[in-house]
């Protein structure tokens, strides 16, 4: 496979370089930069482990060199599915190292995400943990290998290999190795990883992110949070999220000479126990998270003294829960509107407190550009509602692969059309009001409603098939799915049993199944998903358009 490398135009790079934004600096080259600079502090934190930076660059070339000898050339890209351990931070600069580009996979993707992430990057390698929470994802890997002849390598993180698997299946405690005599000179302007859009197609699209511009945004972050070497980060969120990994998240502390402490969940319970023992000062949460915590910390009394700011972003974070986190909490809370596509948008320290509670704050740099358009394109006026474009130093210019989404993702000029309904208010703070896109955002993982309608499209005793959001308390929304039975109405363990076999990932599975003899329809004849979701919304509400309701429900779990 050619290998396709993002470019901006000439005249945006050239400025972005002589304004000093991208500094032609490399990942790889800045954990050595911070390992000669802080030396003997600590990094990473994760369970008893403690590593600091001089053993995390010499961990990360001793991994490239053992990568290489195991099969892993320059230009390679390698699916990397880790959970919240060391290891994640070791893999990713080893694959930087050693010329790869890490290809950023959640922990609870199953095959269906996997097969398409690995077809549609032509990865050599796959970075797994094993077995994990009751998946084989040995066993997954393996069939991955049959499947797809560009995939050569599996590496995993608790070194069993299967029988007959030798040579295919590699401990991660065996990539390790003398460090390169001649290290990869990876250039600046190229991918260095490739992180995953929110799902509003049915499976994710790649998204290059440079060294450039991931440098410039993490390095930015970490300056408008003020983050010091005193500083220390709780990854509570998975760290392969943008919003964990680079907002500032772990990259944007270790930039400041902070120590990252990586949580394996994100329950309230493990959480503060983690913020007292390691003295905690800011970590990153989405509202479902944070209303967890505001409940758990009303009985567990627990000692978040050293915390200083709870950053809340990946879903509509309503006003009436945001003012609840500074007095439960004791920390500055801070608005974040972000993608992995790039723009961030978030609070600040001196905004006024109706601001934070309100808005999604303004750009993270100066040299983002903002557009509110109606549904032709023409610029909203002052305080509109319209759909958010944008373009910048840290947004991508295509996705990787996607010619033809590309054509209709971005403007003529470069504006990445997100997808979200925004406005921009008088004193120039964004709010975000809601999305074009057919997603549900539970409990910030973005689910494909055609994704979920297509699966259980497949099921014999269903027959029609609509998904829409419907608001929960702790999720923020949750899957609702409608469906027309093609005889008896399954029951929804049922549903969620068929839909997991056929390697839909969990969090995707439906929350509630709600058996109907009909939809509404528009005045087009197409399925009217407002009123669907208005529905979905009020149990007890009538269904009109329904000749014979019949409902299989379930009870929503914040989980």
């Amino acid at each position: 496979m050619t290998y396709e490398r993002p470019t901006w135009p000439a005249e945006f790079a050239d400025r972005y370089r002589r304004e000093g934004l991208w500094r032609g600096e490399t990942l790889d080259g800045l954990l050595r930069t911070w390992a000669a600079r802080y030396a003997g502090r600590t990094a990473l934190v994760h369970g008893d482990r403690r590593f600091t930076y001089e053993e995390l660059d010499r961990r990360a070339d001793r991994t490239a060199a053992g990568f290489r000898r195991h099969g892993i050339e320059p230009g390679d890209r390698v699916v990397l599915q880790l959970p919240n351990v060391a290891e994640f931070a070791v893999v990713f600069f080893g694959l930087l190292r050693a010329g790869a580009r890490p290809v950023f996979s959640l922990a609870s993707h199953r095959a269906n995400e996997i097969r398409h992430l690995c077809e549609l990057s032509g990865a050599a390698g796959y970075v797994i943990p094993g077995q994990h929470r009751g998946f084989d994802h040995t066993a997954l890997a393996l069939r991955m290998v049959e499947e797809l002849p560009t995939l050569r390598r599996v590496f995993t993180l608790d070194g069993e290999v299967p029988e007959g698997a030798e040579g295919t299946v590699v401990p991660l405690a065996a990539v390790d190795a003398e460090p390169l005599a001649e290290p990869v000179a990876n250039d600046p302007s190229d991918t260095a990883f490739f992180l995953l859009s929110g799902g509003t197609t049915a499976l994710p699209k790649l998204i290059p992110r440079t060294h450039d511009d991931y440098a410039y945004q993490t390095r930015t972050a970490a300056e408008v949070n003020g983050l010091t070497g005193d500083d220390v980060y709780l990854a509570a969120l998975p760290v392969e999220f943008n919003f964990t990994w680079g907002c500032p998240g772990v990259l944007g502390t270790l930039q400041a000479g902070g120590t990252a402490v990586l949580a394996e969940d994100p329950t309230a319970d493990d959480c503060f126990a983690l913020i007292a023992a390691e003295r905690v000062t800011f970590t990153s949460l989405v509202p479902s998270v944070a209303q967890m915590w505001l409940e758990a910390a009303e009985w567990l009394e627990p000692d978040l003294a050293t915390l200083r700011t709870v950053q809340i972003g990946g879903a509509r974070l309503q006003p009436e829960l945001a003012r609840r986190i500074e007095p439960a909490f004791g920390a500055r809370l801070q608005q974040v509107f972000g993608m992995a596509e790039g723009l961030l948008s978030v609070t600040r320290a001196d905004d006024a407190p109706e601001t934070v509670w309100t808005t999604q704050g303004t750009p993270l740099s100066p040299a983002d550009e903002i557009r509110i358009v109606d549904e032709h394109g023409n610029d909203v006026p002052p305080g509109g509602t319209g759909e958010l474009l944008t373009r910048g130093p840290y947004t991508l210019r295509g996705y990787y692969r996607a010619d033809e989404h590309n054509a209709r993702a971005f403007t003529a000029d470069g504006f990445y059309r997100s997808g979200d309904l925004a406005r921009i208010t008088e004193d120039g703070r964004l709010v975000i009001e809601g999305r074009i896109k057919d997603v549900v955002i539970r409990g910030g993982d973005k689910v494909s409603a055609g994704e979920v309608e297509e699966h259980l499209l497949a099921l014999p005793n269903v027959a029609r098939a609509a998904v829409v959001a419907a608001p929960d308390e702790y999720l923020g929304e949750r899957v609702h799915a409608w469906i027309v039975p093609a005889g008896e109405a399954p029951k929804l363990r049922d549903v969620k049993a068929a839909l997991s076999a056929s390697g839909l990932a969990d969090y995707k599975l439906p929350d509630r199944v709600e058996a109907v003899a009909d939809f509404p329809l528009t005045g087009l004849g197409k399925v009217d998903k407002k009123v669907l979701a208005a529905a979905a919304a009020d149990p007890s509400a009538p269904r009109p358009w329904n000749v014979a309701p019949e409902t299989v429900a379930s009870e929503t779990v914040a989980s």
